[in-house]
């Protein structure tokens, strides 16, 4: 990861208003890296707080399924994923599945306030970071 991160940021319905709450309060640290989020959390948040954001399309959509992409193609380095865990989703599995790899690939993850606070806030931030990936393809069993 270089100095300027990438970073992605989701919410879910009934979460919004907290993730932009959290993005205004960080708004002078997030205005230093390349934001990009999915559709509707992405347009709140160019316009309701201004700071430049690609948009992916729609969660429901297919937009996790963009990001996971993306997150693949080692072009997202920190995602800030506010999700509602009281309510079930028209696309769990897709959540699911992004939280998935975000895991696979060593991707630093905040699902709530306190976690992001703590990511954000943290020295690693504003340097280089050397993300370890794990070999999961030699821990997957030879099939005969």
């Amino acid at each position: 990861m270089e100095t300027t991160k990438k970073i992605v940021l989701i919410a879910h319905d009934n979460r919004k208003e907290d993730l932009l709450d959290w993005v205004k309060y960080n708004k002078g640290t997030l205005s230093k890296h390349h934001l990009s989020a999915t559709g509707t959390t992405g347009k709140l948040i160019h316009e309701q707080i201004g700071l430049p954001v690609f948009r992916f399309i729609s969660g429901p959509l297919g937009g996790d399924q963009q990001i996971g992409a993306k997150i693949v193609e080692d072009a997202i380095d920190f995602m800030v994923f506010f999700w509602d865990p009281l309510s079930a989703q028209p696309h769990d599995p897709d959540v699911k599945a992004l939280l998935r790899i975000a895991v696979l690939y060593n991707i630093p993850m905040a699902c709530n306030r306190s976690s992001a606070d703590f990511l954000i806030s943290s020295p690693l931030m504003e340097k280089e970071y050397n993300r370890q990936l794990i070999d999961y393809g030699s821990r997957i069993p030879a099939k005969n």
